[in-house]
């Protein structure tokens, strides 16, 4: 009950809500005087701030699951999943997929002067496929595939890759070279279209330290402990340090003449060590020549498949900021909630504009230190970066509310545009 502001005579106060939305409407019987009080405006039927709310919960990779505890613990009304997935429907994710498509035609159209480009390609989550500009480090082309688009789970990378090089190839991009890992289809595929191909340092790294870790595990090659970092560095130093893949081969098999304490080659693309001659204070470090445990790391480290694939390994990029995304992308499709293939494609856009801002920000005056599992307590620097920006975010909320929610025709034709597959469910016999 309320009081009339003309007449002071008691009147009822009707009360309604929806969501976020609440208003009341008071009317005096007695001189009808009828005034009405709203928290926030209506256009049509909607609630502006439910959608600005929806909104800023989907662009910024949030759950409506979480935020409705949230607001349950608080004890504050929200609107329904049915009305955040409405929005999401027919407002938000043709919102995301038009800002997606411009920027990438932007991006694409500024990388058309120089000529061939050189890109990087890993498979990412939840069938993601994805390829990088490494010169600019941007996020190129993104696409999702399920296994029920191609004859199985294994045939999703090499749709990937190529969906991304035809998205390329159809904006007039040439591609001069491709860093990868080593997966034979893959390789097959790039050699088929004369591709150049490199493979990932870091990737080819992994594998070969599992071997070597083994192997320094037996009685007999107990030294071999002491030489695990130093051949990660050597790796590494072979790849960045030469161009040519006989070049990186011969730095490569300098490796087994060091750890002897030799420092002079045969190879004479590689006559001899590059480090300052000094006496080890360690004579027991070096490897005794024709040993049993010479012998077994020479099996490890000059088998017929190492020196070809050192002789392919990238000498200038790699895939780390690609692996760097790809840890990105869960923070925008979690892996413990269930997503419609347009939503797990919308959040991924999401991310990748969300790297495609933060990419280059600029590095912190003092760098950080961190300790691995994987180092065995050993440290390593790390750049720390200044603070992410959202702008894409604000970005996206003016295009919502300015453009999208007035006249949402032109964008939901071009949501409509997406091929989307059936449902994974639709391939599984009924009764199963």
């Amino acid at each position: 009950m309320g009081s009339c502001p003309n007449c002071k005579t008691k009147c009822a106060v009707q009360s309604r809500r929806v969501g976020t939305f609440v208003a009341f409407t008071q009317l005096c019987e007695k001189c009808q005087y009828r005034r009405r009080w709203q928290s926030q405006p209506i256009v049509g039927s909607t609630p502006v701030g439910n959608l600005l709310l929806s909104a800023a919960t989907y662009f910024t990779g949030g759950s409506f699951i979480q935020l409705q505890k949230i607001f349950k613990a608080m004890n504050l009304q929200m609107m329904k999943y049915s009305a955040f997935r409405k929005h999401a429907r027919n407002l938000i994710e043709p919102s995301i997929i038009h800002k997606w498509n411009r920027d990438q035609l932007h991006l694409i159209t500024a990388l058309q002067q120089q000529g061939k480009i050189l890109v990087a390609r890993t498979p990412g989550h939840f069938g993601s496929y994805t390829l990088m500009h490494v010169e600019t480090n941007k996020i190129l082309d993104l696409q999702l595939i399920q296994s029920n688009e191609v004859r199985g789970s294994r045939h999703k990378e090499k749709e990937g890759l190529k969906r991304c090089l035809d998205k390329l190839e159809s904006n007039g991009l040439a591609v001069d070279y491709i860093t990868t890992d080593r997966r034979p289809k893959i390789q097959k595929y790039l050699r088929e279209h004369s591709i150049t191909q490199f493979y990932d340092l870091w990737s080819f790294e992994k594998g070969l330290s599992k071997k070597l870790d083994k192997l320094s595990q037996r009685k007999d090659c107990k030294v071999l402990k002491m030489w695990l970092a130093g051949i990660k560095n050597h790796m590494h130093r072979s790849a960045t340090s030469s161009v040519s893949g006989p070049e990186k081969a011969a730095k490569w098999t300098s490796l087994l003449n060091h750890i002897q304490n030799v420092h002079v080659h045969e190879n004479p693309l590689f006559p001899k060590c590059e480090h300052p001659g000094r006496v080890s204070r360690n004579a027991k470090k070096w490897f005794q020549p024709g040993s049993v445990e010479l012998h077994k790391l020479g099996k490890v480290l000059y088998n017929k498949t190492v020196l070809k694939d050192v002789e392919k390994l990238s000498h200038r990029f790699q895939t780390s900021s690609l692996d760097a995304f790809h840890t990105l992308t869960l923070r925008f499709t979690s892996k413990n909630r269930a997503f419609t293939f347009i939503g797990m494609l919308c959040r991924l856009y999401l991310a990748a504009t969300h790297y495609n801002e933060n990419a280059d920000r600029d590095q912190a005056t003092r760098p950080g230190q961190v300790f691995p599992k994987t180092k065995k307590e050993e440290c390593t620097a790390k750049p720390v970066r200044t603070d992410p920006t959202y702008n894409y975010v604000d970005d996206l909320i003016k295009l919502l509310v300015h453009e999208v929610f007035l006249d949402a025709t032109l964008y939901t034709e071009e949501l409509c545009a997406v091929p989307v597959p059936p449902p994974l469910s639709f391939t599984v016999p009924p009764g199963k």
